[in-house]
């Protein structure tokens, strides 16, 4: 198997992503409850790449026996609320500087340009409707 880094789209995966209310860091708290955290994972030749950014570290993890609702219900049923998507193609334009946090990480694994994005909450909604625009378009 090679590995080629950067030249090819992931644009189009499957991809969940799960958004916790624990806030482990007090200012977290000023945040909606239910929307203080999120983690996304984005199918891969039938493996699930997970990406959990923490404040003090970044939590991977590779899953390889469960389908996009086992890991959906294995997420809800700890308490998370979990938005089926898919990644995009985020274009060649830098991104621009913004702030480390689990909502930049997670737009920038799934290649949404949303520069007003800055909370878990915004990122729901956003994502939510994305998705809901993508089922409601007829198939070609």
């Amino acid at each position: 198997m090679s590995l080629t880094l950067g030249t090819r789209s992931c644009a189009g995966r499957k991809a969940l992503v799960a958004f916790s209310g624990q806030a482990d860091l007090p200012w977290l708290r000023l945040l909606k409850p239910g929307f203080r955290h999120c983690l996304v994972a984005v199918d891969f030749a039938g493996y699930w790449i997970v990406v959990n950014p923490l404040s003090n570290r970044m939590d991977m993890a590779v899953c390889n026996t469960m389908t996009a609702e086992q890991l959906a219900n294995f997420y809800q049923s700890k308490g998370l609320r979990v938005v089926h998507t898919r990644t995009l193609d985020p274009g060649r334009k830098p991104v621009s500087w913004r702030p480390f946090t689990c909502v930049e990480v997670v737009l920038r694994i799934l290649g949404l340009r949303a520069p007003l994005i800055l909370t878990p909450w915004q990122l729901f909604r956003k994502i939510s409707v994305n998705m809901k625009k993508s089922l409601d378009k007829p198939e070609k």
